[in-house]
């Protein structure tokens, strides 16, 4: 049975709160099986025989009707993920996790506004746009990032973006599932 990654946006972080052992459960009722979490910003390592189109429409589903929000969901495979690792160009973000964030596309940015990017970033900020993955390494921080508060109107598609431990961890977990 195929395993897949659920990414959801807009969890933890101070934005919402989604407890993780209910969410394991809420995601098992609806048929997913070997449901794992990895800390508490809403990543899920499962398996099931749907089809990852099936499995974003049935969690985002399952999220609003058990805690009441919808949370934009994206569904990778094990590949997909792999590929995505494995295609960092910021190979230094090994020594800093927290200096990439790897932000995943729910289509590709066709219309992404790479000259704008490049009017606001930081001197030390740079960012590689691959089909539907952004890589934006910002070593001075993400928060105080002027780019990255505006990533989504510059990308021009729905996203959600984890640090760079939190695409390896939850890819050593998918791996070993």
């Amino acid at each position: 049975m195929p395993t897949y990654i659920a990414l959801l946006r807009g969890i933890g972080g101070g934005i919402r709160t989604l407890p993780m052992k209910n969410a394991v459960a809420a995601l098992e009722s609806i048929g997913l099986e070997d449901v794992r979490s990895y800390i508490a910003t809403g990543n899920f390592v499962f398996k099931s025989r749907k089809k990852p189109a099936q499995l974003t429409k049935d969690i985002e589903a399952c999220i609003e009707a058990k805690f009441g929000f919808f949370s934009k969901t994206f569904v990778l495979t094990v590949g997909e993920l792999a590929r995505a690792a494995k295609d960092n160009p910021f190979p230094q973000a090994n020594e800093d996790h927290k200096s990439l964030h790897v932000f995943f596309l729910a289509a590709p940015a066709k219309q992404a506004k790479l000259e704008d990017m490049n009017k606001v970033k930081a001197p030390s900020e740079q960012f590689v746009l691959k089909k539907q993955v952004f890589y934006f390494y910002a070593p001075e921080g993400i928060a105080r990032s002027k780019l990255g508060a505006q990533l989504g109107r510059l990308l021009g598609v729905d996203m959600t973006a984890r640090n760079w431990r939190t695409v390896s961890t939850v890819l050593e977990m998918a791996r070993e599932a």
